[in-house]
């Protein structure tokens, strides 16, 4: 058994939503690179300039990349050979997540109450935390801060299995074409295909979170995948929503088992920068 103190992650919470706001993946950076050569709009190639050069004053001077700091995000695999020590670990998550965005002048942007009182809680927590159980005696901890510009654009369905390939394709390349400028694209899409109405969820917002350019490992998937962002790319949207062949940088299908009757589809949106930082302890 494993002993590992709060401290630890409490400090490592920290310094990963720091980078995560601070520096882009340089996955995405390669591809918005690509797509400015290959965009066939001067507007959408001025704009994936633009976003490039704010990519790179972000990293160099250590602000952030986007005004909207986003909704503190955890996805964590928690070894089952570890032994927390020190106190809390829900506490040191959060704790690592205020450090975080007061030191760093990021937005605090979590409010206490969703529907009436909604008064800011000035510190960005609590974090949204995903813990999984695995073997083992490491911890994984995967951080996104999500902005809503994006989130917003977001849906979840639930389709009949009927509808099959068909409905999830027009499902989740009209909502993304239908998002229009508001996420500001381009993109990328993350979705969620089973399990249940919140497990479809869940796994779409992990599913932007895999290094842009790596398909899904099933081929019949990943075709899908390709066929999705063919379809939204042709729509016209473009970076900005101004224009162009580039809408989104990629289209990324997690899967899980689900009921006989059942297809749930969660399509989760996700600005340019996708940002998102992880470390393993």
């Amino acid at each position: 058994m494993r002993e590992l103190h709060v401290d630890t992650i409490k400090t490592t919470v920290k310094e990963l939503f720091l980078e995560a706001n601070y520096v882009i993946g340089k996955d995405i950076y390669r591809k918005l690179a690509q797509c400015q050569e290959e965009e066939e709009s001067p507007i959408g190639r001025s704009i994936l300039g633009q976003i490039i050069e704010n990519d790179d004053i972000a990293a160099r001077e250590r602000v952030a990349i986007c005004q909207d700091t986003g909704l503190a995000i955890l996805f964590i695999e928690l070894g089952q050979d570890v032994h927390i020590v020190g106190g809390d670990f829900n506490e040191a998550i959060n704790q690592g997540v205020r450090e975080a965005y007061k030191e760093g002048y990021l937005r605090k942007s979590a409010v206490n109450d969703p529907l009436f009182d909604r008064i800011n809680t000035k510190d960005n927590t609590p974090a949204i935390i995903h813990l999984s159980i695995v073997p083992g005696e490491k911890v994984k901890i995967l951080v996104t801060p999500k902005g809503f510009g994006s989130e917003n654009m977001s849906a979840t369905k639930m389709l009949k299995p009927a509808d099959g390939v068909q409905g999830v394709r027009d499902f989740v390349a009209a909502t993304a074409i239908n998002a229009g400028p508001n996420p500001c694209p381009p993109i990328i899409v993350g979705v969620g295909i089973g399990g249940t109405l919140e497990k479809a969820a869940q796994i779409a917002k992990f599913a932007t979170l895999r290094q842009v350019g790596q398909p899904n490992p099933d081929s019949r998937y990943a075709k899908l995948e390709e066929e999705i962002l063919t379809a939204i790319n042709k729509s016209g949207v473009g970076p900005g929503g101004l224009g162009g062949t580039t809408t989104a940088l990629a289209v990324h299908i997690e899967y899980f088992p689900t009921h006989i009757a059942g297809l749930p589809v969660a399509v989760n949106i996700c600005c340019h920068a996708a940002r998102h930082a992880e470390k393993v302890l």
